[in-house]
């Protein structure tokens, strides 16, 4: 089962972000776009607010979302692997995981306001 990425493409930030790993992700990861995929509430069982607040990941039926998706996307692209082996770092996760939460959700404010 291919591992699913949902994220907002809507989000300029985002979307670049997204494009570069698309470039090197060959078809390891199958990309959804929450701001026009109807079944991403349905197939994550989250709410639309929770899908722009974090990136979510569904992998081998499990979903994981927020810093710990960019583990899982790191881990499946060559070129991005040594990103995962650093930031896995039970060290280092905690503090990824709290800029990731502040850069976040100050991205989700800024999705909400344009919506």
């Amino acid at each position: 089962m291919k591992t699913k990425v949902y994220f907002n493409n809507s989000c300029s930030i985002c979307r670049t972000e997204i494009n570069e790993y698309k470039k090197h992700s060959k078809d390891r990861i199958e990309w959804v776009d929450i701001s026009t995929y109807k079944d991403s509430e349905s197939e994550t069982d989250k709410k639309t607010d929770e899908l722009y607040r974090r990136m979510h990941v569904l992998e081998n039926g499990k979903i994981i979302s927020g810093a710990e998706s960019f583990l899982i996307i790191w881990k499946q692209i060559p070129k991005y692997n040594f990103l995962c082996k650093i930031f896995k770092n039970p060290i280092i996760f905690p503090l990824f995981n709290i800029v990731y939460e502040i850069i976040a959700y100050f991205l989700y404010l800024k999705s909400k306001l344009s919506r």
